[in-house]
């Protein structure tokens, strides 16, 4: 019995559960929006992030089935990055409210051409809190820390990861909008 034992508790420990995190989908919405692969240190520095958290969001994201290695390329799979994107994130990674706070509008409220599809309103808008930042409103966790960082060098990353936090704290219209926006933008 104990031979047998250890013998799984041995396989056990060889058959690790592979979690995605939260920058892994920040990595692949990079990789996914600029349509090539560029180096890992490209992707470092476009991010704001190590090469080493790079290679690893990429081991990650193979594993799950959304990145797939080409003569060592990563290439994220459309339809598997798009579904879990749409139907999974918000679950996995739901947003996280702080209290009010200086930082860089998300959501909706963050670009004018989102924001025109809906009424005015006096409440305070989604940020991310950022040293940076011009706007006042609810303090909203990024994906990731250098998220903020991040979207300020790509207006398209801004712009999808904006519509991903009105994905996930959004209301049901607003939510609603930011699945067909991000449907567009990501489809291919």
């Amino acid at each position: 019995m104990y031979i047998c034992n250890s013998w799984i508790v041995k396989i056990m420990s060889q058959t690790k559960q592979t979690a995605l995190r939260p920058q892994d989908i920040v990595v692949c919405l990079k990789l996914h929006l600029d349509g090539r692969a560029g180096t890992i240190l490209d992707l470092a520095s476009a991010l704001s992030i190590s090469s080493g958290e790079v290679h690893g969001a990429l081991k990650r994201a193979e594993k799950s089935r959304l990145v797939v290695f080409e003569n060592r390329v990563p290439r994220v799979i459309p339809a598997a990055f798009l579904e879990f994107v749409l139907f999974g994130l918000k679950y996995a990674f739901p947003a996280s409210l702080g209290t009010i706070v200086i930082g860089m509008p998300t959501g909706l409220s963050a670009f004018q051409e989102l924001n025109r599809n809906f009424a005015p309103t006096d409440a305070l808008p989604y940020v991310w809190p950022h040293a940076e930042g011009r706007v006042k409103g609810i303090a909203l966790a990024p994906l990731f820390p250098s998220v903020p960082a991040a979207a300020a060098k790509d207006l398209r990353l801004y712009k999808a990861l904006a519509l991903i936090d009105a994905m996930r704290e959004g209301a049901a219209r607003e939510r609603e909008f930011a699945v067909q926006e991000l449907r567009m933008m990501l489809a291919r």
